[in-house]
């Protein structure tokens, strides 16, 4: 699955927090810079001016969830 999202920094320790929860990987990209979405030196370094998009393999409805806050129409 992938989503794209609009992240600000004052919200990467809820969406870390989120991504760790699952029990399958959540990368987080944009661009060709792909980080993993459980580490948080990771996703800080990160340009919150980009749209980003979050991909797994994986189903989680409480991430899911989640992710809809942070949701942008491309």
């Amino acid at each position: 699955m992938q989503h794209k999202i609009k992240l600000r920094p004052n919200e990467v320790k809820d969406f870390v927090s989120a991504a760790s929860k699952c029990a399958f990987d959540v990368d987080i990209s944009y661009n060709s810079f792909i980080v993993d979405a459980k580490s948080i030196i990771g996703v800080l370094g990160l340009n919150f001016n980009q749209i980003l998009t979050v991909a797994y393999n994986g189903y989680d409805a409480e991430f899911e969830k989640f992710l809809g806050k942070f949701a942008v129409a491309v």
